[in-house]
């Protein structure tokens, strides 16, 4: 079954729907914590749970003994860009618009651990690629990649513990007055093609340093697995960003990934 099949099963079902509603209102939490929602069994929402992992839209982390459920906006995003966007025009405003719609009525993907001030927020995207580990390795790391997709910002990686990252500006940055490098940070663990760690500043917002994970798994069919970790504690701007919800600044994590899929696919990006 195609990913988006998937996905539209899973969000035909009401009690679906309220179990993602439930963590776009806070993401994070237990199965026993959602349970308490939903006038059904445990077995009942282990399953309902179970279908939307399938389909992409929820992703489990490991916090101790407890399995938390985070939400993943992608496949949304995906939907949007197959199934919306190439009948609609492509004006920036109206796209905009629209983004921040989709987004305000589906989910969220910044992602609150716990209620408390200070308590870790993560944000997390996962993505499945028909590509090599390798490809998404070189996609991630290359400038000669990066400048293809997303925010088309050349990268600058020395890709050892301690290294230094820039994103550079692209071109359209420059036109509009940014300087050279707009985002920096330093490699913290980088196991090619597989998994990279670092930090991550965009200069332009005046915040401080976040923790990026990228983890590429290959499944032995030719499709891989991106997840990609945005710690963003106390970044809220940063955070806003990532999600997409600042106006005029593209559709963040979700829509860069949308554009790398079908890249590696097609050989063409989404917006050209």
């Amino acid at each position: 079954m195609a990913d988006d099949d998937l996905a539209f099963k899973a969000l035909a079902d009401p009690s679906r729907r309220f179990l993602l509603d439930l963590l776009f209102a806070r993401d994070g939490r237990t199965q026993g914590e959602l349970e308490s929602e939903l006038a059904m069994t445990r077995f009942g929402v282990a399953k309902h749970l179970r279908v939307l992992e399938d389909a992409g839209l929820v992703i489990t982390r490991r916090s101790g003994r407890e399995k938390l459920h985070f939400l993943n906006p992608v496949p949304i995003r995906l939907i949007h860009d197959r199934w919306i966007g190439k009948y609609t025009e492509r004006p920036a405003a109206a796209l905009a618009e629209l983004k921040h719609e989709l987004e305000r009525q589906t989910m969220t993907s910044t992602i609150d651990t716990g209620a408390a001030e200070g308590d870790a927020i993560l944000q997390v995207y996962r993505v499945y690629i028909k590509a090599t580990p390798q490809a998404i390795w070189d996609a991630i790391t290359t400038p000669e990649w990066t400048a293809k997709f997303g925010y088309r910002s050349p990268v600058e990686y020395d890709l050892r513990p301690g290294g230094a990252f820039r994103g550079l500006a692209s071109e359209t940055m420059k036109q509009h007055g940014a300087p050279d490098v707009v985002v920096d940070g330093q490699v913290i663990e980088a196991d090619p093609p597989r998994r990279l760690v670092q930090t991550w500043r965009a200069l332009y917002l005046g915040e401080d340093f976040t923790r990026l994970t990228y983890e590429i798994e290959g499944d032995g069919t030719g499709v891989s697995v991106l997840t990609v970790t945005h710690d963003v504690t106390g970044t809220p701007q940063t955070a806003a960003q990532g999600a997409g919800q600042i106006p005029e600044a593209g559709g963040g994590w979700t829509q860069t990934l949308s554009d790398l899929k079908t890249l590696l696919e097609t050989g063409q990006a989404l917006y050209r």
